[in-house]
C-alpha cells in the first residue's frame, strides 16, 4: 500500500504539536492533509475533533485517518461510534501493523503523552505502508458493525 493521498487529521491541545510535526511529514510524502482542528494548544474538547475527523470518512471525503490526544482513548472512543470508522489506538509500530494487517483500521489514535514523536511518525508510516490481508480477517472486520 502507498500513502494515500488525501487523509483527515485531528486532535486536542495535548496533541497539537504531534498533528503539526505529521502533517509536515504527510506533506513530504505528498499527502493532501484536512486539518479538522485544534489549531492551538489552548484547552479544548477532544470528542469536537474526533466526530469531525471521522465525518470525513463517513461522507467518502477521506479514507483513511489520525487522531491525537493525551492517551489516544478519548479519540478512540468517539470516532469509533461512527459507522464504518475502525480507530485503532496505537502505542509501538507492531501495533500500527496489525491494526492495519487484521483489523482494516481506517483511523490510527496516537496517544502523544505516552510515545515519542519519533515513534509516532515510524506508526503513522507503518499504518499507512501497510495492507490488510484480508481471508479471515474480512471475516471478523465484517462482524464490527452493528447490524440494524
Amino acid at each position: 500500500m502507498n500513502f494515500p493521498t488525501k487523509l483527515v487529521i485531528g486532535g486536542d491541545h495535548a496533541g497539537f504539536e504531534y498533528k503539526e510535526a505529521i502533517k509536515q511529514y504527510l506533506a513530504k510524502n505528498n499527502c493532501e492533509v484536512i486539518d479538522v482542528g485544534t489549531h492551538s494548544l489552548t484547552s479544548c474538547d477532544y470528542p469536537d475533533y474526533a466526530h469531525a475527523a471521522a465525518e470525513k470518512i463517513e461522507d467518502g471525503t477521506c479514507e483513511f485517518g489520525i487522531l491525537i490526544c493525551g492517551s489516544a482513548n478519548g479519540v478512540a472512543i468517539t470516532a469509533n461510534k461512527h459507522k464504518n470508522i475502525r480507530a485503532a489506538i496505537c502505542w509501538k509500530n507492531e501495533i500500527a501493523s496489525l491494526a492495519r494487517q487484521h483489523n482494516n483500521a481506517n483511523i490510527i489514535c496516537l496517544p502523544s503523552r505516552f510515545v515519542t514523536l519519533d515513534e509516532a511518525l515510524e506508526m503513522v508510516h507503518t499504518f499507512f505502508t501497510t495492507d490488510f490481508e484480508g481471508g479471515r480477517h474480512a471475516n471478523r472486520v465484517n462482524k464490527i458493525d452493528i447490524h440494524e
